[in-house]
């Protein structure tokens, strides 16, 4: 069985093209090879490329035990572990997915609302006016201490503030680019306590060890009934299987690290790229502050918040003009045909967020940010899958819209902002993602008044 074409160059070239210019090399192959083809790199092997929207329903649509998802994500496991939701396959699957359900459940996400906005009001209050300044660290300052909040509760103290500082580090561990080299497979190398990979390693362990101290307090509050939070971890710790069983405490800890680490930084670097587009486009500000201000501007009601439709239209057309995660994957068990190929079991499927969201065969004037395309319009399971899609679409889904939702009305009517530059930010690839090379340069030119939009 032959796979879809694809370059015809060795798999360093490939890696090297991908790292340096990731966004234009897939769309360079998508131009001279179609809807379906075949690339090779030293971080993810060879792939199937998908891009046609009838394509990319096929793989989704395709029985999870054959097309499967968890083993496509095996490169992350020394990161969340092998119990992590993103890992797993068929009945474990299944099984960890409803327990992990309730605290991302529509009533107890609208609760999380005031921490967002407050954790955001305290860290604009801190911004410099005037100068230069990226938004990446802002952003990734407020969806941690979001995420930490709405996991473990809204208390402060040394035990957290260490858990914050070991997240940052595995995170710096994943966005400095010689130490990513070590994320590569095959360069996970130890040798004494030397290497990129040892350092990763040990970021990860001192971050292990905080979180099962976490686990066990408060699960020894848990059972003597001495609690009454209603954060993240208390709904884990009490969530019961059909046999009434709960999770162990290493299925809590990969659970916990996938919702801290994934759930944080993919939502500061969508928060980015929001800044990005919409500073670039006047009409799209103006008409989100003049939305925001017939909601009631920074004194909003939360639940109006969620319920604006401009803002949820530029917020969906900036997750399809710029997708963090750019593609997904399923590794086959057995061979399933994809359009006119049969592509044979062991092979990777990856159904491409980037190329399906900017194919202008799919969306009309797809090169233009145009929040307008989503008014009214609820998006296409198969066209539209900036959080995956089928029985794998990301668990937090509502958690990141609503916390966008959230983040930016605060900022948007606490600020005055303008980009440090005219042009768009390039696209550069960190880890598993797509984030502006800079960061998103922004200036905040002044300070809005508390009650008025001006």
């Amino acid at each position: 069985m032959a796979l879809p074409p694809g370059p015809p160059i060795p798999a360093i070239a490939q890696t090297i093209a991908f790292i340096l210019r990731p966004a234009q090399f897939i769309e360079w192959c998508r131009k001279k090879y179609g809807d379906i083809f075949t690339i090779d790199t030293l971080m993810f092997g060879r792939e199937v490329e998908i891009v046609n929207p009838d394509l990319v329903k096929q793989v989704f649509t395709t029985d999870p035990d054959i097309a499967r998802a968890g083993e496509a994500n095996e490169i992350l496991a020394p990161l969340v572990g092998h119990y992590s939701v993103l890992l797993l396959d068929g009945r474990e699957h299944v099984r960890q997915r409803k327990l992990m359900m309730p605290p991302f459940h529509g009533e107890h996400v609208l609760g999380y609302g005031q921490i967002m906005r407050d954790i955001t009001e305290k860290t604009v209050a801190n911004w410099p006016a005037g100068v230069p300044f990226s938004m990446h660290p802002s952003a990734q300052h407020i969806t941690l201490e979001v995420i930490l909040r709405t996991v473990f509760g809204a208390e402060e103290g040394a035990q957290l503030n260490d858990l914050r500082d070991a997240l940052t580090a595995i995170l710096d561990q994943l966005s400095n680019p010689i130490k990513a080299i070590g994320q590569i497979p095959k360069f996970r190398k130890t040798f004494f306590g030397l290497t990129p990979w040892d350092d990763f390693l040990k970021a990860v362990a001192h971050a292990d060890k905080l979180i099962y101290r976490q686990i066990a307090r408060r699960r020894a509050e848990s059972e003597t009934g001495s609690t009454q939070r209603k954060d993240v971890l208390t709904m884990l710790l009490a969530a019961r299987d059909e046999e009434d069983k709960g999770m162990t405490d290493q299925e809590l800890r990969d659970e916990l690290v996938t919702l801290l680490v994934a759930g944080h930084e993919t939502t500061a670097t969508m928060l980015c790229w929001a800044f990005d587009l919409i500073l670039s486009h006047p009409d799209v500000y103006t008409k989100l502050l003049e939305e925001l201000q017939s909601a009631g501007g920074a004194h909003a009601d939360l639940t109006a918040i969620n319920r604006l439709p401009y803002l949820d239209a530029t917020i969906k057309e900036v997750l399809r003009f710029r997708p963090v995660i750019p593609a997904v994957g399923r590794r086959l068990k057995q061979p399933v045909q994809i359009g006119e190929y049969e592509i044979p079991a062991g092979e990777m499927l990856v159904p491409v967020i980037w190329l399906t969201q900017h194919a202008s065969d799919v969306y009309p004037d797809a090169a233009t940010f145009k929040p307008e395309r989503f008014i009214d319009a609820k998006p296409d399971l198969y066209s539209w899958y900036p959080f995956g899609g089928g029985s794998r679409r990301c668990l937090g889904m509502a958690f990141a819209l609503y916390e966008m939702k959230v983040i930016l009305s605060a900022i948007l009517t606490h600020a005055n902002l303008k980009k440090a530059k005219p042009e768009l930010s390039r696209v550069q690839l960190r880890g598993f993602t797509f984030v502006p090379h800079d960061g998103a340069q922004v200036v905040m030119t002044s300070r809005r008044p508390a009650s008025v939009i001006a």
